[in-house]
This record gives structure tokens, C-alpha cells and sequence, in this order.
């Protein structure tokens, strides 16, 4: 069953309901509150947040790489536990990269723990749906986390992206 959401850039003001959606992910890194605000602000123009009512009830994070500007990385998805199943997620990624394609970008970049079956399903769907390639390589091993036991963060690169006919295809 698919809902329909607003989905726009997020506002400073929306920085305390990203981290509270991330804190009851129980699954995301959490960063600080801090950190989600300046996020909204500083990284509002690659970033998305759907409301339902006026209330946030999903994101997807990420920035340019300035190194390559061609590059949008999706640091962060998730979604609040009374949306989950009804493809929000996808639907915020479509919408972000429908923007950042128009603006230049080529490829998504995102990094993936190998246990992380919802990301990669998630992910590999998005490739999918925009008829583009996924490369995987391992960007940072477990050994060069401070933590002992993380997993590897495993590169996702997607595309070459291209501008969609149909936003629904």
C-alpha cells in the first residue's frame, strides 16, 4: 500500500525529528542531535525529508563530494516505524537523485555493512529502477575502525545515472 508524501528539502527545524527518527531506527549510527541540525541546514540542497501531516516521517541524508561533484553520497535513510513498508524509502530516493541528476550529479555513492540485507535490497533496487550498474568495492575494513568486531563498510557506487522519462518507471 503506497502513501503519498510531501517530500522536500529539510530546515533547520527539522534537524530534531531526523535524530529522533534515526535514534528509533535502533539501526542507524547515531549521531548527535547537533549534528542532524547542522545537517538540515548546511546539507539541505542533497538531502530530503517526507512529512505525513506536517511531521517528518522519513529522510534520506547526504552530500555532494567535492572532489566530485558528479558524486551525491547518501549518508543516512530511515524511516519512522509507522511508514515502514509502504516504499518511502525508495520513494525518497528517487526523489533526491530526480533533483540531483537534473543539477549534474551521476552517480549515488553509499556505504553498506554486508549484514545490512534491507540497505542492500534497498539499494540494489534503486539501481534497478534507474536501469544503471551497482560496483562494490570495500572502502574501509573492519580493522580500521576503533571498535573491535565492526563489520566492513562496503562501497556502493550506482550509475551512470540519467534523468527518468517517468518519474514512476
Amino acid at each position: 500500500m503506497s502513501v503519498t508524501h510531501l517530500i522536500e528539502s529539510p530546515t533547520k527545524a527539522d534537524g530534531a525529528e531526523l535524530w529522533r527518527i534515526a535514534r528509533d531506527s535502533a539501526k542507524l549510527d547515531l549521531n548527535s542531535p547537533y549534528a542532524y541540525m547542522l545537517w538540515c541546514r548546511d546539507f539541505a540542497e542533497s538531502s530530503v525529508v517526507a512529512r505525513e501531516d506536517g511531521k517528518a516521517v522519513g529522510f534520506v541524508t547526504g552530500y555532494r563530494r567535492s572532489a566530485e561533484p558528479d558524486v551525491g553520497f547518501v549518508w543516512q535513510v530511515a524511516v519512522d516505524a509507522s511508514q515502514r513498508g509502504k516504499g518511502l524509502a525508495g520513494a525518497l530516493l528517487d526523489a533526491l537523485y530526480t533533483r540531483l541528476v537534473a543539477d549534474g550529479v551521476r552517480y549515488l555513492e553509499t556505504t553498506i555493512t554486508p549484514d545490512n540485507e534491507a540497505s542492500i535490497r534497498l539499494f540494489t533496487s534503486f539501481a534497478k529502477r534507474w536501469n544503471a550498474s551497482v560496483e562494490t568495492t570495500v572502502l574501509f575494513a573492519g580493522e580500521n575502525f576503533p571498535e573491535a568486531g565492526h563489520l566492513p563498510e562496503e562501497l556502493y557506487r550506482i550509475g551512470p545515472l540519467t534523468a527518468r522519462k517517468d518519474p514512476g518507471e
